[in-house]
């Protein structure tokens, strides 16, 4: 549960970095902000209950019906927030989304709000890769890596698990693979 806890974390201080975004398009909905609140209640120690779940479900059936795609990746971000308790041990790919997905989404909603800037992605994810604690790379490293997708969010996602998975593998010392190849693998 403790690292199921880090993992959720980890997820709801990216969602509650783009909370806003939903909440001035949708003022009146307040699904995705109650995921969070379902996160924290377990981050601080609740049990995990139905109350994750039923919330992840809303957030991300608030997302279907969000009005941008801005608001769309920030409602489901919230959404994994939620759903994070809930992480399984069986090491599927799938479980990578889980952990990875909103900051993917953060930083893509970064990217659309400055016209389409890869670079400010970029940056988002960099930040995201040093909030990443190694009780959190570690659960990461239980799963397959991430593949690129044809999407920019899987794509990003990508790109964080890559970095992540490095950091973790690298020894003291020793730089990071350039942007250039980990973007390669991640869109192949």
């Amino acid at each position: 549960m403790d690292e199921l806890r880090v993992v959720a974390r980890y997820v709801v201080g990216h969602a509650e970095d783009v909370l806003p975004v939903f909440e001035q398009a949708v003022p009146d909905d307040p699904r995705p902000r109650a995921a969070i609140d379902a996160a924290w209640a377990f981050i601080n120690g609740a049990p995990r209950t139905k109350l994750q779940r039923v919330t992840s479900r809303d957030a991300h059936r608030a997302a279907r019906s969000a009005p941008s795609e801005a608001a769309r990746l920030a409602a489901r971000c919230a959404g994994d927030a939620a759903s994070a308790a809930y992480l399984h041990p069986i090491a599927q790919a799938g479980q990578v989304g889980h952990i990875l997905r909103g900051c993917a989404s953060a930083a893509r909603i970064g990217e659309m709000e400055a016209g389409g800037d890869p670079a400010i992605g970029d940056a988002l994810l960099e930040r995201s890769r040093q909030r990443a604690t190694t009780v959190l790379i570690d659960v990461l490293s239980r799963y397959p890596p991430a593949t690129g997708g044809s999407s920019r969010v899987a794509r990003l996602m990508c790109i964080l698990d890559h970095s992540l998975r490095q950091a973790a593998d690298r020894p003291a010392g020793h730089t990071a693979a350039s942007g250039a190849v980990r973007r390669r693998e991640c869109t192949s």
